[in-house]
């Protein structure tokens, strides 16, 4: 099995990516929808993030208000620190043992994990290939402009990642995204002609 880490910073592409790569066969892992299941109602993640940032991140329902939980993460580095020590231990075992079960049920040639802050975590010595699909400052403020983002919230999230030289150094793959979703199609097929069937065909 290959194992494919995908990422790349807000705003980048790096979702419609992951969509391209499970169209053409891989199965897609994504990280935010494991931190989904790890805040369920009841969690022991979800119940760390009420004391740590108070009840007004819960829906009436008891859910987690994943944009109230922004509002108050993205304030500061310390709040943002508190958010990264409750959450990402339990996912990075996650990502682990999703990565485990995929690889022992024997069926799948193609792992793609989607996570925005894999170098972060310290876990890209999991994956054969990494990743990153890149665009530049403007392309990515005028993207999250149109998911409704201020100028000022889109710096704080990218502030929060990983700055794009130290991304792009740890990639094996780049694929520049300042296009259109056609183009950048484009490349993931080519990516995955040109690195994946060839590694593939090499195993």
């Amino acid at each position: 099995m290959i194992r494919i880490g995908l990422t790349g910073g807000i705003g980048s592409g790096k979702s419609e990516a992951a969509r391209v790569l499970a169209r053409l066969g891989a199965h897609v892992v994504v990280a935010d929808d494991l931190a989904r299941d790890l805040t369920r109602p009841g969690s022991p993640v979800l119940d760390v993030l009420r004391v740590e940032f108070g009840d007004e991140i819960l829906l009436d329902d008891g859910r987690l208000n994943r944009a109230e939980l922004a509002e108050a993460a993205f304030v500061s580095d310390g709040a943002l620190r508190r958010l990264n020590a409750a959450t990402h231990p339990s996912l990075v075992n996650a990502i682990r043992a999703t990565i485990e079960r995929v690889e022992n049920a024997g069926d799948v040639d193609v792992l793609v994990v989607d996570a925005a802050l894999l170098a972060e975590w310290g876990i890209l010595d999991l994956f054969d290939i990494v990743l990153v699909i890149d665009a530049s400052l403007e392309t990515k403020l005028d993207r999250l402009a149109g998911m409704g983002f201020s100028r000022s919230a889109a710096l704080n999230r990218m502030r929060a990642q990983l700055p794009r030289e130290r991304l792009l150094e740890v990639a094996d793959v780049v694929i520049e995204n300042d296009g259109s979703i056609e183009e950048l199609g484009v490349r993931i097929r080519d990516f995955w002609t040109e690195c994946v069937s060839g590694e593939r065909n090499d195993t």
